[in-house]
């Protein structure tokens, strides 16, 4: 591929990004259709198809850029010293990503990934926010007798949880802060005994 046809893809690329861009803020993430992405984005069908598999593609992109942006905020952050502390932290970024139902299901669906070949956006910053937190957590006052990478994973897990309930229809009215810092209380908090002596 030539220099000016690597550039005239690129080019197209991000003009499609910006009109999904656009259209997300006007109507919102599941509103977006492909044809009003081509349209805005003044190219055919088939070039959005040639740069993205479908609309759930494009969305991991953009939403997966956007949760890197919450976890550049939280990257840059003093390590919070108690639960309290810790929600008020990652409340916004909960939050985006349950913004509407659809960004949650994609980023369920786009979380992980079959083999190294797929690791996607979302999938990648899933990866991320581990390093984020577990480095937070060694220079925390949180438990000590689990590794700060498990610890990361747990706080991962109670947060898609608590998220989760969101969208339940028996635990939907449960603010979502207070949620997690029950998870968060259960999980982060050293345990009155000591897990070798359970």
């Amino acid at each position: 591929m030539t220099r000016a046809t690597q550039k005239r893809t690129l080019q197209t690329r991000a003009r499609l990004v910006a009109a999904a861009e656009e259209i997300i803020k006007e109507d919102g993430f599941e509103a977006l259709r492909v044809e009003q992405v081509v349209l805005r984005a003044g190219t055919a069908k088939g070039t959005f198809f040639s740069h993205f598999k479908d609309k759930d593609t494009l969305m991991d992109l953009i939403i997966g850029a956007r949760i890197d942006g919450y976890l550049d905020d939280l990257q840059a952050m003093a390590p919070p010293q108690n639960v309290e502390e810790f929600v008020e932290a990652v409340i916004p970024l909960c939050e985006f990503m349950t913004c509407e139902r659809y960004v949650f299901d994609v980023i369920l669906r786009y979380s992980g990934a079959a083999g190294i070949a797929e690791i996607g956006p979302i999938a990648a910053t899933f990866e991320r926010s581990i390093h984020v937190f577990a480095g937070w957590f060694e220079r925390s006052g949180f438990r000590r007798d689990v590794s700060s990478v498990l610890l990361a994973e747990g706080v991962q897990a109670f947060a898609t949880q608590a998220m989760a309930l969101r969208f339940c229809a028996r635990h939907g009215d449960q603010p979502l802060r207070q949620q997690l810092e029950v998870y968060m209380r259960a999980w982060l908090l050293p345990p009155a005994v000591p897990l070798h002596q359970q």
